[in-house]
């Protein structure tokens, strides 16, 4: 994969299957863990969708869709950090993945959007 959003994304979704396997092996925990695993495996599915858009508009509209669930998981990953499910080491390393794509989408959004004028 040569394209860096998508190679990012998926990536970042491996991390987070293996982060909800050690929450549901090593922790017992079930209802964050599954909401962290649909928001943040759905970034780079949502990353590939826009690579097969129909148009611009649809290309944009695919790449807020992960932008939005980049979000969301960044609420997950810190909602778990603060109830001490993960340490703060184990925060910090998937964290930084998931803010670099954060900042990523929002550059693609933004000059996505100067393209469509």
């Amino acid at each position: 994969m040569d394209n860096v959003i998508e190679n990012k994304s998926f990536y970042f979704a491996v991390k987070i299957v293996k982060l909800c396997n050690y929450l549901h092996n090593e922790k017992k925990e079930y209802v964050l863990s599954n909401q962290i695993l649909k928001s943040g495996t759905s970034i780079g599915a949502n990353v590939v969708e826009a690579q097969q858009a129909q148009s611009k508009k649809d290309f944009l509209s695919k790449v807020n869709i992960a932008l939005k669930e980049a979000y969301e998981t960044d609420y997950w990953l810190r909602l778990l950090k603060e109830t001490k499910y993960i340490t703060f080491s184990q925060f910090e390393n998937i964290y930084k993945d998931c803010t670099e794509i954060i900042k990523i989408l929002i550059s693609i959004t933004r000059t996505t959007k100067s393209n469509l004028k």
